[in-house]
């Protein structure tokens, strides 16, 4: 009896006939949504090329995008500028260093006269000053400040290394603060970190 491949393949023919042409659909659906599924973990898959010009967005990264201008503008805006005011070459000295080293901008005064005027030069964020100073003193400053539309808004801390000074200015109204020589570095830069976001530059 001649030796027939048909019979051979008969019980297989009919599976395979099923089995191809779902495997050929199955695949070509995966291939064209390839791009939104995820395989799972261990199993390798072979992407077809992407067209030209063809640009993926990554989803992650797109999330902290929302908060870039805000960062894009504190950059471009500079270190925040504060206006030091004491008659103190030492006390100037030390609190220059502290806020420069916090990456502030500081202009420094000697006495209240010399503060008038780097106010009426540019704007600051915060003011800084000590209240016994000759010419004009922290108090008057602090009035004039105050005083003024272009600088009602600024905030204002005191500093004093006397006792008497320190009772008196608690009767000064519109202060943020009031510390006493020698200072906390860490508490006075806390303050002026939370006072400079106050005033818009």
């Amino acid at each position: 009896m001649p030796f027939e491949v048909p019979d051979l393949l008969g019980p297989y023919l009919l599976p395979l006939l099923i089995a191809v042409p779902l495997a050929i659909v199955v695949f070509i659906i995966s291939v064209r949504r390839g791009d939104d599924q995820i395989p799972p973990a261990g199993h390798n898959t072979v992407q077809p090329p992407l067209p030209e010009g063809y640009a993926p967005v990554n989803r992650v990264a797109a999330a902290p995008q929302a908060a870039a201008p805000i960062a894009v503008a504190q950059a471009a805006a500079g270190p925040v500028p504060l206006l030091v005011v004491d008659d103190s070459a030492v006390a100037r000295a030390k609190l220059s260093r502290l806020f420069e080293g916090a990456g502030y901008q500081v202009t420094v005064a000697k006495d209240g006269l010399e503060a008038l005027q780097c106010l009426a030069e540019r704007r600051f964020a915060v003011l800084i000053t000590d209240l016994e100073m000759p010419n004009k003193d922290g108090f008057e400053l602090i009035a004039d400040v105050q005083g003024s539309l272009a600088t009602e808004d600024l905030p204002i801390i005191a500093i004093t290394g006397h006792d008497e000074m320190q009772a008196r200015v608690h009767q000064v109204q519109g202060l943020y603060g009031i510390f006493k020589k020698p200072w906390n570095d860490r508490e006075l830069l806390k303050r002026v970190e939370t006072l400079a976001s106050l005033r818009p530059r």
